[in-house]
């Protein structure tokens, strides 16, 4: 039985171009009790592997969180093999506003502790006693108000190319970086206050959601569907866009644009920016923002040191990042002393 993918990521890419066919790329998620994670995580391997779906997968005892791409042909049997299992029946598609042939170039399902790491060990919090869900009319409506706080729980990088207006942006590298800071911050309007909450596509909303009731937060509301689907009803309902600039997206494309704003810059340059590039040296692979200009000078690096490793043959790269492990740095943008207008 084949659990892994036999294909590099470069096959892989070769294959989708000679295929040619339109691919859907969406995400989803759903919180449950999963007794045995390993055999669903083999379940749904197998299954998926022959619609010819790719993507990143976490399963976990309390759920699922998935974020995939497959051929628009086989969308209709995938929605069918959803459906038969009994906690993902009907569950909600988030399609990606815009979509790419290469999003994903794997099919990754791995079982990990939780499908949002929180930091947290209490057997009291029940992550299923959320918040209030709201459409994107009713949250356009409920942030307007005076006695609103929105708060955006997702992390520095993503926040700094879009966010909605007027929202609270925490400076944080994760998402359980930003659980006790909300709660320090708003401690004193636990009751007084509506707590508005919003992510990317709801997964870590509503956690949060069910972790600030479990704190005594009396008004908690979250943007259901994310701004993925936030996007999708403002544009097939012709309601106002109160999000500016692009939404950070975890996959090849890293933004989706959803306002003509570019609220972010250049880190090398400091000129109006917001593309997400990796460092193109395989050691570093720093996730930053970097303006075309500055890509052709600095041959996608995101410094002189890391232009000079990349001159080097590859069998000598291939050493100098031996057993270095830079998984961290990844998504920690802005964060390296080298980027001079870092955030």
């Amino acid at each position: 039985m084949q659990l892994y993918n036999t294909l590099s990521a470069k096959e892989r890419a070769t294959l989708l171009e000679q295929a040619g066919e339109d691919r859907l790329t969406l995400s989803f998620y759903q919180y449950a009790k999963i007794g045995n994670p390993e055999l669903f995580r083999n379940h749904l391997f197998v299954a998926w592997d022959q619609l010819e779906v790719l993507g990143r997968i976490y399963v976990a005892n309390e759920g699922i969180n998935a974020q995939l791409s497959l051929p628009a042909k086989n969308f209709e049997s995938f929605k069918a093999f959803l459906d038969g299992i009994y906690f993902l029946e009907n569950v909600r598609l988030n399609i990606a506003i815009e979509q790419n042939l290469k999003s994903f170039l794997k099919l990754k399902v791995k079982v990990r502790h939780k499908i949002v790491a929180d930091g947290l060990n209490d057997e009291t919090f029940d992550v299923t006693n959320k918040g209030v869900h709201l459409d994107a009319q009713k949250f356009n409506e409920i942030i307007e108000d005076p006695n609103t706080v929105l708060v955006d729980m997702r992390n520095h990088y993503e926040s700094e190319i879009g966010h909605f207006k007027n929202a609270i942006t925490p400076d944080v590298d994760t998402f359980r970086d930003s659980l006790d800071i909300i709660e320090e911050d708003l401690k004193e309007h636990k009751e007084d206050k509506k707590l508005v909450m919003y992510c990317t596509g709801g997964i870590r909303c509503e956690k949060a959601s069910a972790y600030y009731k479990h704190k005594g937060f009396q008004n908690v509301f979250q943007l259901e569907g994310g701004i993925i689907e936030y996007t999708r009803q403002v544009q097939s309902k012709g309601l106002e866009n109160k999000f500016i600039g692009k939404n950070f997206v975890f996959d090849h494309r890293r933004g989706e644009r959803i306002s003509e704003d570019v609220i972010a810059n250049c880190h090398q340059c400091g000129n109006p920016c917001d593309t997400h590039v990796n460092c193109a040296n395989e050691a570093c692979h720093l996730l930053f923002i970097q303006c075309e200009e500055c890509s052709k000078q600095m041959e996608s690096c995101c410094s002189a040191e890391c232009q000079e490793i990349i001159q080097l043959p590859y069998e000598e790269q291939k050493k100098l990042r031996s057993g270095l492990h830079n998984s961290n740095k990844i998504f920690k943008k802005g964060r390296s002393e080298k980027l001079k207008f870092k955030k």
